[in-house]
């Protein structure tokens, strides 16, 4: 039911309960008598229909209490359709219903239509069906009885379709053609670019939509106007301009295309709602693209295609353009189609791409070039080329400039490959592999060339360490190495951004084989003896600045990955971490820390420096504790222990460290017979112990001990800083003023090489703290030793030490790397 507001119906619906309740008198109704009140009410109607305000100021006529309850109640049709015959007229009601709309349209709204034109029209159009809706839902329900009992029996049209139906035969049928055209009228006007009244054509296609039967013939209408329009004015204003002047053109025409598709939507929604569903015929705007391509689009798409890839070449060549208008015309080869853009595909895309092949054939490569034409396509896609043809165009690109010239490129003599490894052109061999990476197998040829080069290099390093070592022999051992190292490390910094498995591999082969080369020792190993150089802030690495030091730590840490065995590395970087906590308390341990966690990571694996930490803190207040045991309950014993043995000699301090087993690499314990002294030192360090825990066992470990002596020559008074080997061995001549080799292998308890080793450290090296007889380079058996009461240093403090070679094989075996063959004392087994 409609309901208008501007019939004036004030304050009767709450009488309606009141009028109601009255009970008439049951009277016959006649026909004229009854009509006559209800036509009464559907003057008053008409009235209000037609009122508009006016120049005179005429108030808006209103409704009754009693005129709006003859409609809403419909007591009057009611009582007419209820008596009995001959005094039923229902018919003749259902009758006069019809003639009322009848005898208005023609006397009253079929004039007033037809007497305007065009907008006019339309507008007294529109106002006529909103006015007619109203009035016909007003007397339906006015008429209501015949709707609930009459027209249901009779099989006829109900009211409001019988309402509806004097409308269209009245004067849609009569005005139709006009409304049609001046609906035209004002497509043609969106076209032009003038302004319309848009709710107003929407207002009128509602109307076709909802009383007319010709949806059909105004969808059609749609489309013969765009047809129309595109063949008389858009498609020669297209084709008789040419290249860029031609595209701006088309640009122009489709964008007003796409603007009148979007204003008309609005207007013809009720069709496409409606109408096009129902019948499943394509959507308007689907409709009107379609006329677009088929009669402008298939026309002009080689020439718009042919300018834009002039228009790309002469940007090639330097040119400005204008990319804005490439960006538009671009736009429309990829709108025109579907979501699949097959027509910018097929049309401009493959087109383009050959184009593409040819421009760049006829260009002499070079990596610049070949580096900037592409970035500078990967620019053209970003400004104007839709996004998915980026990779099939940088694909072309590269093809003709690298691969096509792969060969020549990389075996040039002056700006090749090779050339470019021996003259350290970094900048441009980071850009060749930008080029290749990209390519698939396009490292293949570089990296066989890479390998050749770092090979050569490789080579040359050895060379290099092995001249270090002879021209710095006097720095002691090890140098080769740490030269090796140092060399491998820069050759790694200098190729570290050739990440492709391809470089790494080929670099990670020829640096182990040059580390086995040289040292015949692995690259795990050298690797964890130069972190322990750098570490320690000594030898041929210390460095004084800090800076320095980290940097050269961090490519450690990055030369990591390229060796195989990083479980070795790790094992050997345990041993050398754990020597530097025990040998020097001072160390730091923020820096100690931050690099193992950087080489855990990088091996993936634990180093377990934590524990170590708090095993030496553990160990201090231990070594605190016994100190005041000491003190505290052991003085009295000691100084009757040294009055009764007045040939033993006062001042030994012992400072015992205490590890626990499990957070420190395995160290083997020799049986070393201690003398008198350091013996009274372990036993009472022992009675300490045992009354902190009776549940745990000591194990002494000789190898890793430091003695401070104070030799008492001649000349001066030096201290010697010795190992625990070589402090038991001095200590032996405080009793006896020459000793012979077997008395001092039978009095230590050590076997033949390792007296060996330990006599030539203190009377063959640098430091000839025994003389022996005879006086020759070498220890044997027959040799005989004494104390040099004459040996003099202008040091008051001095470290004696072994041979090199010797030194090193003496620590390996210590520290569990090497073991001696037991049928061959001169072979050495590696454990590692």
């Amino acid at each position: 039911m409609w309901v208008s507001d501007c019939l004036g119906f004030v304050g009767f619906t709450n009488c309606l309960r009141s009028v109601f309740a009255v009970k008439d008198t049951m009277t016959t109704i006649e026909l004229d008598q009854g009509w006559e009140s209800i036509e009464n009410v559907i003057t008053k109607l008409k009235s209000v229909l037609e009122w508009s305000p006016g120049l005179d100021g005429s108030p808006k006529p209103e409704f009754t209490v009693e005129e709006g309850m003859m409609i809403y109640s419909h007591r009057t049709v009611y009582e007419m359709c209820r008596q009995k015959p001959p005094h039923d007229y229902s018919q003749q009601l259902y009758d006069k219903y019809r003639e009322v709309f009848e005898e208005y349209i023609s006397s009253t709204v079929l004039p007033s239509i037809k007497e305007k034109h065009d907008e006019f029209m339309l507008r007294e159009l529109v106002r006529r069906w909103s006015n007619h809706k109203v009035m016909v839902g007003l007397l339906s329900c006015s008429f209501q009885s015949l709707d609930e009992y009459f027209t249901p029996r009779r099989s006829l049209p109900a009211l409001d379709e019988v309402g509806r139906a004097c409308f269209h035969d009245r004067v849609y049928q009569e005005v139709k053609a006009n409304a049609r055209d001046a609906v035209i009228n004002l497509i043609n006007k969106v076209q032009e670019g003038e302004q319309i009244d848009r709710a107003l054509l929407k207002d009128v296609i509602d109307i076709f939509v909802e009383i007319g039967t010709e949806q059909m013939e105004l969808y059609d209408k749609y489309r013969e106007v765009f047809e129309e329009y595109i063949s008389s004015t858009v498609l020669p204003s297209i084709k008789e301009k040419h290249d860029k002047f031609m595209l701006r053109e088309l640009v122009r025409r489709w964008l007003n295309h796409k603007v009148m598709v979007s204003l008309l939507s609005h207007s013809f929604h009720s069709l496409d709602q409606y109408f096009t569903p129902r019948r499943s015929l394509p959507a308007l705007h689907e409709v009107v693209r379609a006329c677009f391509r088929d009669q402008v689009y298939q026309e002009v798409k080689a020439n718009a295609r042919d300018a834009v890839i002039n228009l790309i070449d002469k940007e090639r060549e330097g040119e400005q353009i204008d990319r804005a208008l490439l960006k538009n015309v671009i736009d429309i080869f990829v709108e025109i189609g579907t979501e699949q853009m097959e027509l910018y595909k097929q049309d401009f895309e493959a087109q383009m791409l050959q184009d593409s092949s040819v421009y760049y054939s006829r260009k002499a490569s070079n990596w610049i070039l070949a580096e900037e034409c592409l970035k500078r396509e990967r620019e053209r896609v970003s400004h104007y080329l839709h996004i998915s043809s980026e990779q099939k165009l940088v694909e072309k690109v590269q093809h003709e400039l690298l691969v096509v010239y792969a060969t020549q490129l990389l075996e040039k003599e002056h700006s090749g490959c090779l050339a470019l490894l021996r003259d350290d052109k970094v900048e441009d061999l980071s850009r060749m592999y930008r080029l290749y990476h990209k390519i698939p197998k396009g490292l293949d040829p570089v990296s066989t060339i890479f390998k050749q080069h770092v090979t050569a290099e490789g080579t040359a390093l050895v060379q290099q360490a092995e001249d270090a070592a002879s021209s710095q022999a006097a720095n002691g051992a090890g140098v080769q190495e740490q030269v090796l190292i140092r060399k491998i490390i820069e050759l790694h910094d200098k190729y570290c951004f050739l990440t492709h498995s391809l470089f790494q591999n080929a670099l990670k082969v020829v640096l182990e084989e040059s580390c086995k080369t040289v040292t015949g020792h692995s690259t795990a190993e050298l690797l964890a003896t130069f972190c322990d150089n750098v570490l320690k802030n000594c030898g041929s690495e210390k460095l004084s600045d800090e800076a320095i030091e980290e940097e050269t730590l961090e490519k450690v840490v990055k030369f990591l990955a390229y060796i195989s065995d990083t479980d070795l590395f790790a094992e050997f970087y345990r041993k050398k971490l754990a020597h530097r906590l025990l040998s020097d308390w001072g160390a730091n341990k923020d820096h100690e820390n931050e690099y193992t966690n950087q080489a855990e990571a990088a091996v993936w694996c634990s180093i377990h420096i934590k524990d170590g930490w708090n095993d030496l803190i553990l160990a201090r207040e231990n070594q605190t504790n016994f100190e005041e045991y000491l003190r505290r309950e052991n003085q009295t014993n000691f100084e009757e222990y040294l009055r009764n043995n007045t040939n033993v000699k006062p001042g030994i301090d012992l400072m015992v460290t205490v590890l626990t087993t499990g957070f420190w690499p395995s160290y083997k314990s020799f049986d070393l017979s201690l003398p008198p002294e350091m013996v009274r030192c372990v036993e009472v360090f022992k009675g300490f112990y045992e009354t902190r825990t009776k549940h745990r066992k000591l194990t002494w470990i000789y190898s890793l001990g430091t003695c401070n002596i104070n030799g008492k020559f001649e000349s001066k008074p030096i201290e010697l800083i010795v190992s625990t080997y070589q402090a038991a061995a001095l200590l032996l001549f405080n009793n006896a003023d020459r000793l012979s080799y077997s008395e001092i292998m039978t009095q230590l308890n050590l076997n033949n090489d390792d007296v060996v080793r330990l006599l030539h450290s203190l009377s063959c090296a640098k430091y000839k703290i025994l003389t022996k007889e005879p006086n020759t380079r070498t220890v044997s058996p027959t040799d005989n030793f004494e104390f040099n009461y004459k040996f003099t240093d202008r040091m008051r403090k001095i470290k004696p030490e072994s041979k090199a070679i010797t030194k090193r094989i003496e620590n390996l075996i210590t520290r569990d790397y090497l073991e001696r063959d037991r049928e061959n004392p001169n072979v050495f087994r590696y454990l590692a």
